[in-house]
């Protein structure tokens, strides 16, 4: 079935209008990095620029020179054409120095702007890395990084330059030839600059249709890519591949009247130069044969021309690519104005509790949260762990289970109430130091594209190849990799998908090992593993938790039986506490629990 193309995420953005002052306010710290390059660079340029604004002087020299006089001996004026090589020569090779001397500093902004970007975006709440899509994010990047090359290069390299050679063209012509010469080069570069930069304001709405559908594109691929099992499961080839036909007709048909409207562009612009030089060799050949001026001169008003025009060719093209570039980094540095909703305080304390110390007491205080108005998760729920015991939670699907782990982490901060450890309100503490003390084994482990052994010492990055393979022999995945070809240098592949769902979590359950934290979040930690499996972790988690500060978030109940507490959440409320002895005797919900799953289980058993 074919739809019509919708717009994507990014048809509800605001559009950015460029502005040239903020892009350089916001690159003034990186080119600041390395003052002496780039007055160094912008020496050689208005240098190589004056050397090549005098070839056409010389040029005249030598025709003239060459020109038969009537009653003299022509001779080859070798002073002149060895300073218009040199000239030549000259004009290339400081090219070629300033783009040396300056590229250190275009490449240091470039790699300063991205990391700042990279670090901010970490440092963003939970709420908006969901609510964005990782295509378009990563595509905002990328071009917010080219876009500052690009202005840098050209608006060092190509406006300025090319205004200062206007200037000295002009010059030249009102001093040694008729000011019409000047007049009419500058009506030229007047009408040209006006009808370019009229044009290219008319073209940028193709421009940005064209990028829109790029990225729309990009993201819909990406995602369906990363999605390969799910779209496989349900044969879904042909849908995802008539969404991204539907990205791509759009963007087909986005550039199809960029291409138009830059070939009008062209068209213009050539009737412009055409025109301009046209009126310049009329005069100047008018004056030749009037014995005004000499051939030399004729020659040398036709390079300057030419001369002129070659850079103002380009300006329609760069007065765009500049917008464009302009608009790209104001959407990169963007996403720096995103303020994060999770912040520390400005007086926020580093806490530390040491390891190996069962000293850390979590508190949570009529707790209240909801993700939306409309939907409360939390509901007033209070409950205390000791210092190295663990509390297991247990409830429906829905019943805010893992949100007590999303509050603890500091994803998000509860809407009421107060989350302590050892009496110090989470938000009085910084981000980092919080999350240094809390290991955690999520339900859905999502690895990187590495070796397992790089997945696992990211529990604790410079961890020793010894203490890795004590944390997978902890986490029994020691025999696993024994069974490997490349041992710990197996690829896992993106997102873990080379290895299965069980194995996934013990990399994640070594990982938080390896890490070695005073407290400890297990979310469904077992949840992927067989009965077998599950037994054999267990018992390394209950070695693991000893002497930690443990959440344990549990759908299977059997493997929370020796939690020394254990909270029934319903509906965002606590409403059972206690052992799982004492629940059992208790016959409220947990006890309804029990008895469901151990028939379940005998059923299966029994299958």
């Amino acid at each position: 079935m074919r739809r019509t193309p919708d717009t994507g995420d990014t048809a509800g953005e605001a559009v950015i209008e460029p502005s040239l002052s903020k892009a350089l306010v916001m690159l003034k710290p990186y080119l600041a990095e390395f003052p002496g390059r780039l007055a160094l660079a912008l020496g050689l340029l208005f240098i190589a620029k004056i050397a090549g604004v005098w070839l056409p002087q010389l040029m005249k020299q030598l025709v003239d020179g060459l020109t038969p006089k009537e009653g003299l001996v022509l001779v080859v004026p070798a002073a002149l054409l060895l300073a218009y090589g040199a000239f030549r020569f000259l004009n290339v090779l400081l090219g070629e120095l300033r783009d040396l001397v300056f590229g250190k500093v275009a490449e240091r902004a470039q790699r300063r702007a991205a990391l700042r970007v990279f670090e901010h975006l970490h440092r963003l709440d939970l709420e908006f890395h969901l609510s964005r899509r990782t295509g378009a994010l990563s595509r905002d990047i990328e071009r917010g990084v080219d876009g500052i090359s690009f202005l840098l290069r050209f608006l060092t390299f190509n406006i300025v330059p090319t205004l200062f050679e206007i200037a000295l063209v002009a010059a030249i012509l009102w001093k040694q030839y008729d000011g019409r010469f000047a007049a009419i080069a500058a009506l030229s570069v007047v009408i040209y600059v006006g009808f370019s930069v009229w044009v290219t304001e008319w073209r940028t709405k193709f421009v940005r249709a064209a990028n829109t559908m790029d990225s729309k594109a990009n993201t819909r691929a990406i995602d369906s890519l990363l999605n390969y099992e799910t779209v496989k499961y349900f044969g879904n080839e042909r849908w995802e591949a008539d969404r991204y036909d539907d990205s791509m007709a759009a963007w087909e048909k986005a550039t199809s009247q960029n291409r138009m409207s830059l070939s009008a562009l062209n068209t213009g612009q050539a009737l412009i130069v055409a025109g301009s030089i046209t009126a310049m060799m009329w005069l100047a050949a008018s004056q030749v044969t009037l014995g005004e001026m000499t051939v030399g001169g004729f020659v040398a008003v036709n390079a300057y021309m030419i001369q002129l025009f070659v850079p103002l060719n380009f300006l329609g093209f760069v007065y765009r690519e500049i917008r464009r570039a302009l608009t790209d980094m104001q959407k990169m540095f963007g996403l720096i104005d995103q303020p994060p909703k999770i912040r520390d305080q400005p007086d926020a304390a580093t806490l530390t509790i040491p390891r190996g110390v069962a000293s850390a007491e979590i508190r949570f205080d009529d707790v209240r949260f909801a993700y939306s108005a409309a939907r409360p998760i939390l509901r007033g729920v209070s409950f205390t762990i000791a210092p190295g015991r663990k509390l297991a939670v247990v409830g429906a699907s829905g019943a805010g289970k893992s949100t007590l782990a999303r509050l603890l982490f500091r994803f998000y901060d509860p809407d009421g109430g107060a989350i302590t450890i050892n009496g110090t309100d989470l938000r009085a503490m910084t981000q980092d130091s919080l999350r240094r003390m809390i290991g955690v084994v999520p339900q859905d482990t999502v690895l990187f594209n590495d070796s397992i052994e790089y997945n696992i010492a990211y529990g604790r990055p410079g961890a020793s190849r010894a203490d890795v393979e004590r944390a997978a022999k902890l986490a029994h995945l020691d025999g696993f990799i024994a069974r490997l070809p490349q041992g710990y240098d197996t690829q896992v592949g993106e997102r873990g998908l080379k290895v299965s769902g069980g194995e996934k979590q013990r990399i994640a359950i070594a990982r938080a090992l390896l890490k070695d934290p005073p407290i400890l979040i297990l979310d469904e930690a077992t949840s992927s593993l067989d009965s077998a499996a599950e037994a054999a972790i267990l018992d390394a988690l209950h070695a693991a938790t000893e002497r930690r500060t443990t959440l344990v978030i549990a759908h299977r109940l059997s493997t929370i039986t020796d939690a020394d507490t254990i909270l029934v959440l319903d509906q965002g409320l606590a409403v059972e506490q206690g052992s799982h002895a004492e629940l059992l005797a208790l016959g409220g919900s947990y006890a309804r629990l029990w008895n469901l799953q151990l028939r379940e289980g005998i059923t299966a058993t029994a299958t």
